[in-house]
């Protein structure tokens, strides 16, 4: 017989290293942050070694933690690989996404329809979070983050661009057909309307409109973008906006861009895919796939 040491404790253990939090591996997990702690003590007694030391509020795994953790996961995933070819091959498999709000509600989730279209047995769980800097957390097949396209800033990942991004000014409908905007200058009397998620946006745009003497313009500040975009909906005022994420609501008459020529590039989005993931045929090909799909929709959209 093998000597084995406890199962549960090891999956518990490999998604508190990856995580590098008890609170949320236990959240990843549905478990306590207790249960999470006497599980990893179960462990630690039968290895006869700490796995986890104090570092503030924090359990942080040892070095020697972290390469066990990583030959636990491989293992881990190639018994989900095992597993996926003996079960029944129309069951349908869970994808796991990550990605900012506003790019989660413009952009993908109005596509998801095309996607499963095309794949019935796939189920794509979108989660978001609220910046498109946010620390990766460990739970997901496929996080999508603003930056650029370059491994060492995400050592543990693969780095995919997916789509590019500019920043045109954006207005309501309503608005406009009121206090048209055909010109950089009639935007003099304006509420602007900005967001402490996409800092500079404004100043940005001013710059390239040649309107650098409104920079200290007042504004009216939203926490997040999706936010603004509402505002700027409602006609509350009027807003810099990213293209071609916000292109579902220019074709569906909700926002337009009364100024289209003026265009500010930022950085794009890049899809990060676990390393991890690629240890599996059949994850792998799963994970890969739907990147593939989402630059082919990037491709299409441009």
């Amino acid at each position: 017989m093998r000597r084995l040491p406890p199962l549960n404790a090891l999956r518990i253990f490999e998604v508190a290293a990856r995580t590098g939090s008890y609170a949320e591996a236990g959240a990843e997990l549905g478990l306590t942050h207790g249960a999470v702690s006497r599980q990893i003590a179960a462990l630690e007694s039968w290895l006869g070694q700490r796995l986890f030391m104090k570092d503030g509020r924090r359990m942080v795994a040892t070095p020697m933690a972290k390469i066990f953790a990583a030959e636990v996961g491989l293992s881990f995933d190639r018994l989900a690989v095992a597993a996926q070819a003996c079960g029944r091959p129309d069951a349908r498999r869970i994808l796991r996404v990550s990605a900012p709000t506003s790019f989660a509600m413009r952009w993908l989730i109005p596509r998801l329809n095309r996607y499963h279209a095309d794949h019935p047995h796939v189920e794509v769980a979108v989660t978001t979070v609220s910046t498109v800097l946010e620390d990766l957390r460990g739970g997901v097949d496929v996080a999508i983050r603003r930056g650029v396209a370059r491994e060492h800033v995400w050592p543990q990942h693969r780095v995919v661009p997916v789509l590019d991004d500019v920043d045109t000014l954006i207005m309501s409908p309503a608005l406009f057909a009121r206090r048209p905007i055909l010109k950089p200058a009639d935007i003099e009397g304006h509420t602007l309307l900005a967001s402490e998620t996409r800092a500079g946006d404004w100043a940005n745009w001013l710059e390239a409109a040649g309107l650098e003497h409104l920079a200290g313009h007042p504004r009216r500040t939203f926490d997040h973008f999706f936010v603004t975009r509402q505002a700027v909906e409602d006609g509350l005022g009027i807003g810099i906006g990213p293209l071609p994420m916000l292109e579902i609501d220019v074709a569906g008459g909700r926002l337009m861009t009364p100024l289209p020529d003026i265009r500010v590039p930022r950085t794009g989005y890049v899809a990060l895919i676990p390393r991890r993931a690629d240890a599996g045929k059949l994850a792998g090909n799963l994970v890969g796939g739907f990147v593939d799909w989402l630059v082919g929709e990037a491709r299409d959209a441009r």
